[in-house]
């Protein structure tokens, strides 16, 4: 893998990170509630879904999922439902339940779990990465190196996102103190979370 191909991949694999996700929105709502460290710490069960879709890319078990229509649309419907059941709870959130006393009840487990059960219930995210890496592996190199090479540096730049999204969180958190201004927020995100399961559900494989 030469220096040119990673000067096509990182722009390219950054723009994929930084698209507006379940996952983006997810770390903004958190960083809202709870603080930019919680949010970007929480981001590792992010983080451990996406290295296992690598880990199957690499090693081509990804193809089960291109083959299996029942599997496919199996993992989709419940990814979906996970966040339609995220945005009700969002929905039904009190704002005036969200100072410190809340914020040390939500521990790091739940945040990480939500964060990991959000990205693995994406079946879309495997076929991206059974169909993106792959355009930048040289076939007549040893391609497990390549693979380990790339989905690095996509973890790397996956970060890198996450921290964005959360601090633009955390900036929103010192604009919206009114309890009005929360509740709006919350239900904004609960929108915006629902739409995102409507658009999983109702997405096909390409």
């Amino acid at each position: 893998m030469d220096i040119s191909t990673l000067l096509i991949f990182v722009p390219a694999c950054f723009a994929l990170n930084m698209a507006p996700g379940p996952n983006n929105l997810l770390s903004v709502s958190n960083a809202t509630r709870y603080g930019f460290r919680r949010s970007c710490s929480a981001g590792a069960g992010r983080l451990l879904a996406f290295m296992g879709m690598i880990a199957l890319a690499s090693a081509g078990l990804a193809v089960v999922l291109h083959a299996s229509e029942l599997l496919f649309y199996g993992i989709k419907t419940a990814g979906a439902l996970y966040l339609f059941y995220l945005a009700w709870q969002l929905w039904r959130a009190q704002p005036g339940g969200e100072g410190a006393p809340a914020q040390a009840s939500v521990g790091w487990w739940r945040l990480a779990r939500q964060e990991f059960l959000v990205a693995a219930g994406n079946p879309k995210a495997i076929l991206i990465f059974t169909a993106f890496l792959p355009q930048f592996v040289d076939p007549n190199r040893p391609m497990a190196p390549q693979f380990a090479v790339l989905g690095a540096l996509f973890l790397v730049l996956e970060v890198v996102a996450m921290a964005i999204y959360s601090w633009m969180g955390a900036r929103m958190r010192h604009w919206i103190t009114q309890p009005r201004g929360k509740r709006i927020f919350n239900r904004s995100c609960a929108g915006l979370l629902a739409g995102a399961g409507l658009g999983l559900l109702l997405s096909r494989r390409s």
